[in-house]
């Protein structure tokens, strides 16, 4: 359902979100090597999360990225939304154009309850709740 770079973009917040908890800002460079991922993927969303004010960064030797408060209490699916589209919570499992209840696709009545629940899960979870699973060890954002 989520594309590799929109996985690679929600890990990045979360890093952040980690960081930004205690004050900190984090460099591109020191996002790549925490999640193990492309600087240049990371560069690119990042500045659309920063167009969008889903994150903030600022320029110059004491610079990084870093969310703030209010920022830290967004819901996951504002950053899906923002990579995927709008429309990623009501697309159909197989791409049709057309999927519905009268013009279903082979697997759009056991489709769509997933979906509903994946949707759930990102407008209920916050930015900053993901964080506190990875601070205290139980989640990882890298294998």
């Amino acid at each position: 359902m989520l594309s590799h770079t929109c996985k690679t973009t929600i890990k990045a917040v979360i890093y952040l979100s980690c960081k930004s908890s205690t004050g900190e800002k984090a460099s591109l460079k020191e996002i790549s090597e925490h999640i193990n991922a492309s600087e240049h993927t990371v560069g690119k969303t990042l500045q659309l999360l920063v167009k969008q004010d889903i994150i903030n960064s600022l320029k110059g030797p004491f610079g990084g990225f870093f969310l703030s408060e209010d920022q830290q209490n967004q819901p996951i699916s504002n950053i899906v939304e923002t990579i995927e589209g709008k429309g990623i919570f009501k697309e159909c499992g197989l791409g049709l154009s057309k999927c519905s209840e009268t013009h279903p696709c082979p697997i759009h009545h056991e489709y769509k309850p997933m979906r509903e629940q994946i949707e759930r899960i990102f407008r209920e979870k916050k930015v900053k709740d993901l964080c506190s699973s990875v601070s205290s060890g139980t989640a990882f954002l890298m294998d």
